[in-house]
């Protein structure tokens, strides 16, 4: 167990110790010369150009992406519309369904209702003993119970897993995972292309009426679908989110399944699918629904491990992004652009610090405009969570104006500090394998159709 780069490192294998050396190097060299190159674009800024001007760029590049993936999702209903695709019912590959446990006794025995593989993660708690339990009673159930001293985290648990699976794709969910009894063949008929490797359901958060942070989940996630159905509409990145994600076992071969030194799974194999040209789907029709955690506390923590997985990967794999053959150029643009959510509140905290130093001094300052561009960020999400709201939610237009205003303070306050945070973790702290573990079983308020208590 790695809980730490530098703990134990005596007893750690030589050829796993360097591997991850590397790793951790390569990373640290990649971010350093990115901040670098961003300081020296500000301080270049700065002292030749008018703040104005980042306002005008910074509303110019993300209204044009904005409309293009507009423009794209339109095109693309009309099209499918005009002439509706003839999809193949009759493709039916054997799916091995995966659920990893670690600690889920609360759960797990609900979630499980096909061939299923139940795995333990070392848990601490009675999680084996139910999942042997179900295999006795349910002949769809194989149980995989890990040693106490097995690798932690969850690629590692899938590795394990696919090992015993069977068939021509890997659906994975999580623990707390709920579905519909359709939810399989509307999501397979998606993976039938030759280029396809993988599908992503649309994930719904199933208790947003129990608190504060619950209800701005759910508005995010609406916003993530929103943005998954544009990058689908491009044929761009869509990422996989590691609960309710259908992957072609010739795919995950192709990557070397699973990697075990990430602490984001499905994010870091997003990325290497599509360094080797894998097209990842978006299914919207096709919901898994997961709770919410619900104390301030967890809420960091799991977001801390979703910004700094995010983050190393693209550190870890920016150099074949920009040289693979297999990649498409609308998939590169796309994770390009998308890497930019975590340089924008750099770029913006700085700019206000710089400023605000310049203001105090009494010396030439564009104070105004650095407040101007903050907000003018403000109101780009909060138009975002909006225009998603309405479509994918229903909402109506005073209601979700409200929720979106909630929803972009909570994002603001949450997202900015902790990118700001991993960045000087990752220069200067040492690397971690700490997955923040998201306690389930917390839900005590679901929406409609799922016994609901609200």
């Amino acid at each position: 167990s790695w809980d730490q780069f530098d703990s134990s490192v005596a007893d750690l294998p030589f050829n796993l110790f360097l591997v991850r050396l590397e790793s951790v190097m390569r990373e640290r060299i990649a971010l350093l010369i990115i901040i670098t190159l961003l300081i020296a674009f500000l301080v270049i800024f700065q002292n030749y150009f008018n703040t104005a001007l980042a306002i005008v760029f910074l509303i110019a590049f993300m209204f044009l992406y904005t409309i293009y993936m507009w423009i794209a999702t339109k095109y693309q209903k009309r099209k499918l519309k005009k002439n509706p695709p003839v999809l193949n019912y009759s493709y039916k590959p054997f799916v091995s369904i995966l659920i990893p446990c670690h600690n889920e006794e609360s759960v797990i025995e609900k979630t499980v209702k096909n061939e299923i593989i139940l795995i333990d993660d070392r848990s601490e708690d009675s999680t084996a003993d139910i999942i042997l339990g179900l295999e006795k009673t349910n002949q769809k159930i194989k149980a995989l119970i890990r040693p106490k001293d097995a690798t932690p985290g969850k690629s590692a648990v899938l590795n394990d897993a696919v090992k015993i699976a069977k068939g021509e794709a890997i659906l994975v969910f999580d623990a707390d995972a709920k579905v519909e009894k359709d939810f399989l063949s509307k999501l397979i008929v998606k993976l039938e292309g030759a280029d396809v490797g993988a599908v992503q359901a649309q994930k719904v958060i199933i208790n947003k009426n129990q608190n504060f942070l619950t209800r701005c989940q759910y508005n995010e996630y609406i916003l993530d679908t929103h943005m998954q159905i544009g990058r689908d509409a491009v044929r761009g990145a869509v990422e996989l989110r590691g609960n309710g994600e259908l992957i072609k076992l010739q795919a995950l071969k192709s990557v070397d399944y699973w990697n075990e030194e990430t602490i984001t799974d499905n994010l870091d194999l997003s990325t290497r699918l599509h360094i080797k040209g894998w097209d990842i789907r978006f299914c919207a029709d096709a919901k898994v629904y997961e709770e919410g955690v619900i104390s301030f506390v967890a809420l960091i923590r799991q977001r801390r491990r979703w910004v700094e997985g995010s983050i190393r990967r693209y550190l870890e794999y920016a150099y074949k992004v920009f040289t693979s053959r297999d990649m498409s150029l609308r998939v590169g643009f796309d994770l390009i652009a998308y890497i930019t959510e975590f340089l924008l509140p750099f770029w913006l905290i700085a700019e206000v610090v710089i400023q605000g130093f310049h203001f105090i001094q009494g010396s030439d300052n564009a104070i105004l405009s650095s407040i101007i561009l903050v907000s003018t960020t403000g109101v780009f999400f909060t138009s975002g969570f909006v225009y998603s709201l309405r479509k994918y939610a229903n909402y109506s237009f005073i209601k979700a104006l409200l929720e979106s205003i909630v929803t972009s303070i909570y994002f603001i306050t949450i997202w900015f500090p902790i990118a700001m945070f991993i960045i000087f973790k990752i220069v200067f702290s040492r690397k971690t394998m700490d997955w923040g573990k998201t306690n389930h079983g917390v839900a005590n308020c679901v929406i409609e159709g799922f016994n609901n208590e609200c």
